[in-house]
This record gives C-alpha cells, sequence and structure tokens, in this order.
C-alpha cells in the first residue's frame, strides 16, 4: 500500500506528541485482490496494532525527565552488566542496558535510571525512543510472512525503500538505483566495488585524513586511525588527503583574506600530485562533506568542488559518504545543502534510516553478481525507513530556518555560556593554541571541545555525563570533541537547558 506522510511532534519531558498515525504507518505491500492484501487490511489487526501503541504511549508518558538508579534494581543491573561483558569479552564501555521505554530524548535504563539520550547508537535513533509512530511502522512490519528480505526473493518492501530514496535523492542529483544492504560498512564495501569494476583496473582509493569507513578488512585499511587496523595485512592502496582546516587557513591568510582560497589551492595542489604520481590508478575518491568519527569537520562548498573538478577531470569517481550525516544538516542531503549534487556518482546513506544503502548513477550501475547477499534487511526496518524517510521529507527540519538549524544555534549558545561561567574548562585548543570555535559540527551534528581536546580528560568527562544523566560520546583524533547526535525531530528546544545543567555537572566533576 502506499505510505502518506505527518510531521513529528515533540515527545520530550512527558510532553508526548508522536501520535499512533494507521493512516501514515507502512504495512507489507501486496497486490490487490491477494490473501496478503486482505491481511494487510485486517481490521483485526489495526484493531492489534493501536492497542499495542496505545499500551507503549501510556507507559512512554511516565518518562519525563532524569532520575538516579534504583537501589533495588543495583544487583539485577549488575548481572546484566556482567553478563554482557562475558558475551562480548570485555567490559562495555558505559554501563547501558536499556528498560526497553523511553519518551524521545529521554530513556529509561534497566537500573530504572532515566537519561537524555544526545547521541542516539551513534546517530541511529533519530526519532528517539518509543516512538508511537514507528512503533506502529514496525508492528505492521512484522505481519509479513518472513522477517528477512534477500537478493533472490523478496517482498516489495525492499523495493519501496528503494523508491523512497532514489526518488529523494534524484532531486539534486544523477542518483538513479538504489541496492540495500544490513550496514554502513558493508554500503561502502558495495560502493567500492562499484567503482573499482567501473573504472578497473585502477587499484588505489584517495581518502581524506581522519576519516571513518566501517571495520571491515577492506574499511578498516581506508579508515585514518591505526588502532581500527591492528594485526590487519595491508592490502588497499590508499592515499589521503588533508580535510578543510579553518585555523590553518585563516593562519595563511595573515590579514590578506585570500587564507581560504590559498589553503583551497593548496589542497588541490596536493590531489594533483597524487593523479600525476598514478596516472589512472585511482578508482574514487571518498568524500565525507561532513566528517563524522573524524570530528564533526565542515568545509565550504569551494573546497570540494576544487577536488571533485580533478577527479572528474582525471576520470576518477566521486563517492558521497553520508552514513552518518544524512538527514542531519540544513538539507536532506548534504550534497544539497553544499549544492554538490551534480558530482556525485556514488552515494552511501544508513543509520538513521535503519536500512544502510548504496546510491549509483546509471554510468556506475554495475554488472551481474557484483552486488548480492543472503540478507538486504527486515520487514519491520524496511517499514521504518520508509516512514523515516516521509517525516523527514514532510517535516520543518531543513532551510536556514529550519528545526535543526534553530537548536545548532541553540546549542551553541548554551556552550558558550557554559564556557563564559567556567573559562578554565575551555582553554585554548590545537598546536597552534586556537580551534575555530569551541562549537561547531552542522545541523545535528554538534560537538564541542572543553580541557583543550585532550583525549583523556574527553574520555573520562562523556562517562561523568554518563552518570550525571547525559549520555553522549567523543569523536576527532585531536584535538578531540565531546559529540552528540540528538533526536532533533522530537527534541523541544526548550529542553536544552536541562540538558545543560547536566552537562555542567558532569564537567564539573573532571575539572
Amino acid at each position: 500500500m502506499s505510505v502518506t506522510t505527518s510531521t513529528a511532534g515533540s515527545a520530550v519531558g512527558g510532553k508526548s506528541g508522536n501520535g499512533s498515525h494507521s493512516a501514515g504507518a507502512s504495512a507489507p505491500a501486496a497486490s490487490s485482490g491477494t490473501i496478503g492484501a486482505a491481511l494487510a487490511s485486517s481490521p483485526a489487526i489495526d484493531q492489534a496494532v493501536r492497542s499495542i501503541v496505545g499500551e507503549v504511549k501510556s507507559r512512554s508518558v511516565l518518562v519525563t525527565d532524569v532520575r538516579q538508579a534504583d537501589p533495588a534494581l543495583k544487583q539485577s543491573y549488575e548481572s546484566l552488566m556482567s553478563r554482557a561483558a562475558e558475551v562480548r569479552g570485555r567490559a562495555l564501555l558505559y554501563p547501558y542496558i536499556g528498560s526497553g521505554v523511553g519518551n524521545g530524548a529521554l530513556v529509561e535504563l534497566a537500573d530504572g535510571s532515566v537519561k537524555w539520550d544526545m547521541i542516539t547508537g551513534i546517530g541511529v535513533h533519530f526519532f528517539g525512543h518509543s516512538d508511537a509512530d514507528l512503533i506502529e511502522a514496525a508492528v505492521r512490519g512484522s505481519v509479513a510472512d518472513t522477517l528477512q528480505h534477500g537478493n533472490l526473493l523478496s517482498n516489495f518492501e525492499a523495493y519501496q525503500f528503494g523508491e523512497k530514496m532514489i526518488n529523494l535523492a534524484s532531486r539534486h542529483s544523477r542518483l538513479k538505483h538504489c541496492y540495500s544492504s544490513t550496514s554502513g560498512a558493508m554500503a561502502n564495501e558495495n560502493a567500492l566495488k562499484v567503482c573499482y569494476q567501473k573504472h578497473t583496473p585502477a587499484s588505489r582509493v584517495i581518502a581524506f585524513k581522519d576519516c571513518f569507513m566501517g571495520r571491515t578488512v577492506t574499511m578498516s585499511q581506508i579508515g585514518d586511525a591505526a588502532a581500527n587496523r591492528i594485526g590487519i595485512p595491508l592490502s588497499t592502496l590508499v592515499d589521503y588527503m588533508p580535510f578543510y582546516d579553518e585555523a590553518a587557513a585563516r593562519r595563511m591568510s595573515a590579514g590578506d583574506v585570500s587564507g581560504p582560497t590559498r589553503y583551497i589551492d593548496m589542497c588541490a595542489w596536493h590531489l594533483r600530485q597524487y593523479v600525476e604520481r598514478y596516472p589512472k590508478q585511482h578508482a574514487c575518491f571518498i568524500f565525507e562533506l561532513v566528517q563524522g568519527e573524524g570530528g564533526f569537520n565542515t568545509a565550504p562548498r569551494e573546497f570540494f568542488v576544487a577536488l571533485m573538478d580533478i577527479c572528474k577531470a582525471s576520470g576518477i569517481a566521486v563517492w558521497d559518504d553520508e552514513i552518518q550525516c544524512f538527514g542531519r544538516t540544513s538539507s536532506m542531503f548534504a550534497y544539497e545543502a553544499l549544492d554538490l549534487g551534480q558530482y556525485v556518482d556514488v552515494f552511501c546513506v544508513g543509520k538513521m534510516t535503519q536500512v544502510c544503502a548504496t546510491l549509483f548513477t546509471q554510468e556506475y550501475n554495475p554488472g551481474p553478481g557484483l552486488l548480492s547477499g543472503t540478507f538486504t534487511s527486515t520487514t519491520p526496518a524496511f517499514a521504518v525507513g520508509n516512514r523515516v524517510l516521509d517525516r523527514l521529507d514532510s517535516g520543518d527540519f531543513y532551510g536556514p530556518q529550519g528545526r535543526f538549524v534553530r537548536h545548532h544555534m541553540a546549542f551553541c549558545e548554551h556552550v558558550r555560556a557554559l564556557a563564559a561561567k567556567h573559562p578554565e574548562w575551555f582553554p585554548k585548543v590545537g598546536k597552534f593554541g586556537e580551534l575555530a570555535d569551541i562549537c561547531g559540527g552542522a545541523g545535528g551534528m554538534m560537538k564541542f571541545t572543553p580541557f583543550g581536546g585532550d583525549k583523556d580528560k574527553i574520555t573520562k568527562a562523556c562517562k561523568h555525563l554518563f552518570e550525571a544523566g547525559v549520555i553522549v560520546f567523543y569523536c576527532g583524533h585531536g584535538p578531540y570533541h565531546i559529540r552528540m547526535l540528538p533526536p532533533l525531530p522530537v527534541f523541544n528546544e526548550q529542553d536544552w537547558p536541562r540538558v545543560f545543567a547536566c552537562i555542567e555537572k558532569g564537567l564539573a566533576a573532571v575539572a
């Protein structure tokens, strides 16, 4: 059946705005007149789904504010943590095991505590916890005859998701085809294969310093983090480019307004050296338009245009990896915000979409047999992914006055106010004693830099913040930053002071 749209409401602090939208939830797609179509439209199932969603809502609204753990649950929670550590072979980084319920940005743990979730599974739960609309989509999707879809045999939910992605992506790009996969790393693997096949026998890859691509054998080699490839034989040829550095561009200017241009020219020169040193040996250049693990780093359009023009002139695929930044910037696609869609040959998406995918233009459509796999994803995941795309498309999130830009401005205002109140927590950062700003990122990708970006203090701060009632993580490779990926579609701007009260408490414990 077709999927209608509705705008997500706010659901934070007990002020739940997620309603059950029966007409907007994805149901198993089946041709009219089939038994499957009759099952999907069954009044009994509809009533049961409404009952389930209503019960979730009745419990979700009870989660209204941060609270400490219940002492009576201490022993049972420690037992769960011990069992989890035994399974993994090491202790969990955070003592986090959810109870199964939350309310927007608030989540209850199995020890009875409630915390602000400002990292959302590193960006996966973008619509927060216990979102009634997405739960309804998932429950309706679970009625289908099988859980997993595959490449050989599949119901239409998988292709419906691909259609939505293509329709949205092709508004401002040449992307035409979509292949779903079970993880962001596999989406990246598929993108790399597409580029290799198109440009065979080229075997080299260009990537940015501090990039992150996933943790498969190949992606661990491309990602610029030595700790992630210890013990892995190096078989992938990677050339690293500097990412845009605003502080360095400012230093190069020495008061000359041409500083950013000079920095961009230097990077373009760097890329031409690779192209000339290894003629026709590069299959692709991997672009993170907003770096994720690397530090939520951004760059002006002119920086990317200079490099992408060289790629186009040299027959090198432009691969846009938006697995972490998709949906969070001032446009749904980061290439839209920067007006770069005409350059993109291959594109990857994941995290908040629940289903990961590789998109490519007609020119990069691979031959048969290159992309396959037993699983693509589950019916509930496709159903939820479809609803996520609909809600992103129909909401008031994007544009210079959109909700995500407003949230980012509010976040930075609170960071600067905190720094003004506690300047000793925010010393100068970097080798040259400078950083573009103590807060940064783009839209729903938020970072701030206390304690000079010192790794030990930043990681310690993350754990103290967890204890204080707000869940964050870190990013960067020196300086290090505290990063946040909040559930902005269901987060109330008026709740930023409540979050920063927890942040101040946690940083004080480090200081």
